[in-house]
């Protein structure tokens, strides 16, 4: 099969794949709050009660200090009233270096089954060593171990030497149940942007934006 063929018969493909489900959720704008926080907590909400698959997952994009960008998923932690998303990885991992070297990320979550999506965006900041410390403790004792092995996204040429480092790891835990990363670091999205996505079949979209000014928001709804 040609090459030409195949892309032909990849397009068809994805022209047939469903986009939206048959029943998606209604969207007030009118009757939204004030606040993007207690909007998000209100889709999450519904998305646990609707048995969203993981709707904690995001998406983290992030720009090197020459502007290449990078995305990843990961779990979202917390969100408090201040509008701060946060989030945890190490100080060393690629994700980490991007943010010493450019501050400032964005977040999506999306939620195929109800066709929601919430995109932030905002300056990004250590929530400080206590807090990561907390949090870094809080996780299951195999991704403590992990976290210590602190070498994420390095070329790995054998198996075997991920099996015997995150042996070493867990041994340490067990030695020590208090030891943490010294890397570990978790981090605060301070929101300058939230924006609210419900999809409509006929791609008649509801958007609506929520724009930090101070310490008030203010809101616009936005063309699909």
């Amino acid at each position: 099969m040609s090459d030409e063929s195949t892309t032909i018969d990849l397009t068809t493909l994805l022209r047939t794949l469903q986009v939206f489900p048959e029943h998606l959720p209604a969207f007030d704008v009118d009757r939204a709050p004030d606040h993007p926080v207690r909007l998000f907590v209100e889709w999450l909400t519904q998305a646990v009660d609707d048995k969203v698959s993981s709707p904690h997952a995001m998406s983290l994009a992030t720009a090197d200090a020459a502007g290449r960008p990078s995305t990843r998923v990961l779990i979202c932690k917390n969100v408090d009233d201040e509008g701060r998303w946060y989030f945890a990885t190490s100080a060393t991992s690629a994700k980490g270096r991007d943010l010493a070297a450019n501050p400032h990320a964005a977040l999506t979550f999306y939620w195929p089954q109800v066709g929601r999506q919430i995109r932030v965006r905002g300056p990004v900041a250590s929530a400080g060593p206590e807090a990561g410390a907390a949090d870094f403790l809080a996780r299951p004792e195999g991704s403590r171990a992990e976290a210590l092995i602190g070498r994420q996204s390095q070329p790995l040429d054998d198996p075997a030497d991920l099996d015997e480092a995150f042996r070493r790891a867990k041994a340490a835990i067990e030695a020590d149940p208090g030891l943490v990363s010294p890397t570990w670091t978790l981090y605060a999205l301070t929101a300058h942007e939230v924006e609210f996505w419900q999809a409509d079949h006929d791609r008649r979209h509801t958007r609506l934006c929520y724009r930090r000014d101070g310490q008030a928001w203010s809101r616009q709804r936005l063309w699909p």
